[in-house]
């Protein structure tokens, strides 16, 4: 029986970046928020035809059909784990930017799990589903739960928070694409610059200290804005969105990225200023980029918001945030 289930992006509200750990991954604080766009994966899955596999289609010539695409990892470790022989067929309508920051691919692993356990009549323990999910890859396990969720250690711990209203915002996607690993690199050499010119092991210890630092940062100025956003305003107050984007600049939550990004690709720090003279509340590069999102308060101002971002020649969509609730009903084609 063949499945279809929405494999919706994410966005991330602020993102710290730590210290390199001895695994050789930086450690992390960001607030994941899933967001209404979606690409839609298709899972058919045979047992007893006599020939086995996984097989990957896609349209878009970028996503990878073999063993390296998230999508076959994960199919290939839930065959393992039920001990069963098929035919699997992963279709990818592809929707969503690839390497854009917003978590396309492993958002559509996460929803070949979910297809596939539907497919074969299996369901996974979650511990089982979160263990898989950790080992593919760093953004898997935020899309097991959907909604507003906290990110630590190399993002795949994560804990859900309550959860925020819609809120309209605007992507903007453009067609470059920025390296995540390189990120990271320019990151730890901004981080060592900052370092005065002592010997290399009081350097060491300053550089560590840093990376604390703005992960500490980040945690207060978090704690700050859920904490006053999500108490003394009704759930259904016309005033509840005005009011969570106020604190959130309030906060002055960032996204440590946008410093080692914007100086190699200035078109993305022009995009954000964009963003910010079309009325965004907020705007902000998503993961390491290269998608750009702002928000806005109310759906009206965004849908017009992107209707003059495009005749300027920009990539933009109006959609909104997806909370957990909604996340789960509309997952399932």
């Amino acid at each position: 029986m063949a499945v279809s289930v929405r494999s919706f992006a994410k966005i991330n509200v602020g993102l710290a970046i730590g210290a390199k750990r001895d695994d050789g991954f930086h450690a992390l604080r960001t607030i994941y928020q899933t967001i209404a766009i979606h690409d839609v994966i298709k899972v058919d899955a045979q047992r007893g035809t006599g020939s086995t596999g996984i097989e990957i289609r896609c349209k878009d010539t970028r996503v990878p059909d073999d063993e390296s695409n998230t999508c076959y990892r994960v199919a290939d470790r839930i065959l393992k784990l039920v001990k069963e022989r098929a035919k699997v067929v992963i279709q990818i309508e592809k929707n969503l930017p690839v390497q854009g920051g917003i978590g396309g691919g492993s958002s559509n692993a996460v929803a070949t799990m979910f297809a596939l356990e539907r497919a074969m009549k299996v369901e996974l323990e979650p511990r089982e589903r979160l263990r898989i999910a950790s080992e593919v890859g760093s953004d898997l396990p935020l899309f097991l739960l959907g909604g507003t969720v906290l990110g630590c250690g190399r993002g795949e711990e994560v804990y859900p928070l309550p959860d925020l209203p819609p809120l309209a915002c605007v992507l903007i996607t453009p067609a470059v694409a920025v390296s995540t690993p390189q990120a990271f690199r320019d990151w730890d050499a901004l981080v060592a610059q900052s370092v005065p010119d002592r010997n290399a092991s009081s350097g060491a210890q300053l550089t560590q200290s840093g990376a604390f630092d703005t992960m500490t940062k980040f945690s207060h100025a978090a704690f700050e804005w859920l904490s006053k956003s999500l108490s003394g305003v009704p759930a259904e107050s016309g005033d509840r969105a005005e009011t969570l984007l106020l604190d959130l600049v309030r906060a002055g939550i960032e996204n440590d990225f946008e410093r080692v990004v914007f100086p190699q690709i200035p078109e993305l720090r022009d995009l954000k200023r964009a963003l910010e003279r079309e009325g965004a509340s907020y705007a902000s590069l998503s993961g390491s980029g290269s998608t750009l999102y702002g928000f806005f308060q109310s759906r009206q101002a965004a849908e017009e918001a992107a209707r003059r971002l495009q005749a300027a020649g920009i990539a933009a969509l109006a959609t909104e945030t997806l909370p957990r609730s909604s996340y789960r009903e509309q997952m399932f084609v």
